[in-house]
């Protein structure tokens, strides 16, 4: 149904020179559909006389017009409405009833969203309408476009009178709307008992499945409504029937954390151990939304060896959607920290992640990671180093975190063999995280040991370097993929890398950034070549000509003597704090 707005009106109005006097009239009179006015004034111009009539409740005017034979009764609008569609609407009872006199075979005529007088009648709660069009024949289950019928509609406004005089006429108690859903689902969704226990009464299904095989009482679980859900229990509703997807009450009462009502299934036999259609326990949805107290609930009645048997964990959810609390009520109560996915669900992932600290950092939940870090996560179980990812990702809290734990530096893609750390092209427009890597003991060394030297290089044909259409690198992202493909014949040579079109314009500042991690080496011909191509890089080409100074020299001896694993423990060592910056690069030198 259309309808009006000010600005229609006003649009409608504002031309002649009438302009204040229509204005006038809409602000006193009928502005829109869904007001009830009666006391307008003069009639808009473009509003049917007889219509007009019925709107302001004039019943003198109106049979006057009725009985004129200038004005059709049956004159449709745009909408497809006939004036007796108007009665109802406002509810004009007296209008209705001269109506159906004159034109008693049109009180089925339905406007062009199929609505009928008597649903338009029920939707505005006009009993004695509706009353009206009953006794003169309206047919109760008639329903608009959207299915919607006015027993449905009558249950949804919570009106108990109009659904005992609309089922006493007859209406089909388990009709569906265009969803599936009966009025018995409708009812339920309000939870209106009353309004239930009258639809029983007349015949309602209990279970009936809608189009997604969702009954009344999964729709209860779903939204929480307990008082609707003791009554369709008490009633002999299957708190086990599952919907098409193969979801129970139980499942949606987890997700959407509603403990009374999960309290109440599981008192009355629910079956905590039914998996949907993609193999989830509620659970599983339990710890995928957060909620851990629906966690504990559902721990002491979930079998274990059903949780062994689903292809992922409650606690790979956790750690993908980041539900620390969740992951640690997982861990205190039992579950295995490094469970692995399911091969046949894991190799969907072009990394092949397996664990849920994987998982965890993959999908920035830092909290997660460390939670599970702490209950001793395995670092060496994924194909691919969690570390890789997360410094993909650009997290370095938990690239920091990972270190601490003993991650390897150092760590290689299986799919993309380097000559150089991975890290060092995972983060090469993120230099402070290189910094940081480098100064953890990644090996900057190892990007200056080429195999060509100061001789010419092969032509560049780098058929282990992915490329686009256009023949370019592609993005870091995309020629870098943190995946487990059966890697090229030949490892990748850092001047090889870094000198491709879409790198070498970060090749001055990491070149730069290499330096202050290694003494004296010589730059091969690429590199010599790749700083020349840039003038404000000659300083940084000047740097590799000069000794370095004797500083310098003695930190990298000092670091390398302390190890890889001891040089988070800088900052910890009871030295002066000019040394302490000094061993970790910070002094400017």
């Amino acid at each position: 149904m259309t309808k009006f707005s000010y600005s229609d009106y006003l649009s409608q109005f504002c031309n002649a020179g009438s302009k204040c006097n229509h204005v006038l009239s809409l602000l006193r009179g009928d502005s829109r559909r869904g007001d009830n006015p009666r006391d307008g004034t003069s009639e808009p111009e473009d509003v049917d006389p007889v219509v007009f009539a019925i709107r302001r409740g004039d019943v003198e005017a109106f049979n006057d017009l009725a009985t004129s034979s200038s004005h059709s009764l049956l004159k449709e609008n745009k909408d497809g409405w006939i004036p007796l569609h108007d009665a109802a609407y406002y509810g004009q009872t007296e209008c209705l009833r001269a109506l159906l006199r004159v034109h008693p075979g049109s009180v089925d005529k339905r406007t062009l969203q199929e609505q009928t007088a008597l649903l338009l009648a029920v939707s505005c709660e006009h009993l004695s309408c509706v009353r009206c069009l009953l006794e003169s024949g309206a047919d109760p289950d008639i329903c608009s476009n959207n299915k919607e019928t006015p027993l449905y509609k009558a249950c949804g406004m919570e009106n108990v009178d109009m659904v005992n005089l609309i089922l006493s006429y007859g209406a089909t108690v388990n009709q569906r709307c265009a969803q599936g859903w009966t009025a018995l689902h409708e009812a339920v969704s309000r939870n209106n008992i009353e309004i239930c226990e009258i639809l029983i009464r007349a015949g309602a299904t209990i279970n009936p499945a809608n189009t997604y095989s969702i009954t009344p009482l999964i729709v209860a679980a779903q939204q929480g409504q307990l008082r609707a859900l003791c009554y369709l229990i008490e009633k002999g509703a299957d708190v086990n029937m599952q919907t098409c997807d193969g979801v129970t009450a139980l499942h949606e009462a987890s997700k959407n954390s509603h403990k009374e009502v999960i309290a109440l299934l599981l008192a009355k036999n629910a079956d905590a151990n039914k998996p949907n259609n993609l193999g989830l326990l509620p659970l599983h949805l339990a710890a995928q939304y957060g909620h851990h107290e629906i966690v504990s609930m559902l721990i002491p009645v979930t079998s274990r060896a059903k949780l062994r048997h689903s292809w992922i964990s409650p606690l790979h959810l956790a750690a993908e959607h980041d539900r620390h609390t969740v992951a640690a009520v997982l861990l205190k109560t039992g579950a295995d920290v490094n469970a692995t996915l399911a091969h046949s669900h894991s190799i969907q992932y072009a990394d092949q992640r397996a664990t849920a600290l994987y998982f965890a950092i993959a999908n920035g939940s830092t909290k997660t990671a460390e939670v599970l870090l702490n209950a001793g996560a395995s670092l060496s179980l994924d194909p691919v180093s969690p570390l890789l990812m997360a410094v993909r990702l650009g997290y370095i809290s938990t690239v920091s975190l990972l270190l601490e734990r003993g991650a390897d530096v150092n760590a290689r893609i299986p799919s993309y063999p380097t000559t150089f750390p991975a890290l060092v092209a995972l983060c090469m427009n993120n230099l402070p995280l290189l910094k940081f890597l480098l100064n953890n003991g990644c090996d900057a060394f190892s990007c200056f040991s080429c195999t060509y030297g100061s001789a010419p290089h092969p032509h560049p044909e780098r058929p282990n370097i992915r490329t686009g259409s256009n023949g370019y690198a592609l993005q870091n992202d995309s020629m870098l993929p943190l995946n487990c493909n059966e890697p090229p014949d030949r490892a990748t040579q850092f001047c090889e890398w870094i000198s491709t079109p879409v790198m070498y314009k970060w090749a001055g500042p990491i070149i730069d950034l290499l330096l202050e991690h290694v003494g004296h080496i010589q730059l091969c011909n690429k590199l010599i070549q790749l700083l020349d191509s840039r003038e404000e890089w000659h300083i940084i080409k000047r740097k590799t000509l000069s000794p370095r100074p004797l500083l310098h020299l003695c930190r990298l001896r000092i670091r390398t003597q302390m190890g890889r694993d001891r040089l988070r423990s800088i900052i910890s060592l009871p030295l002066p704090n000019r040394l302490i910056k000094y061993l970790n690069l910070a002094d400017g030198l």
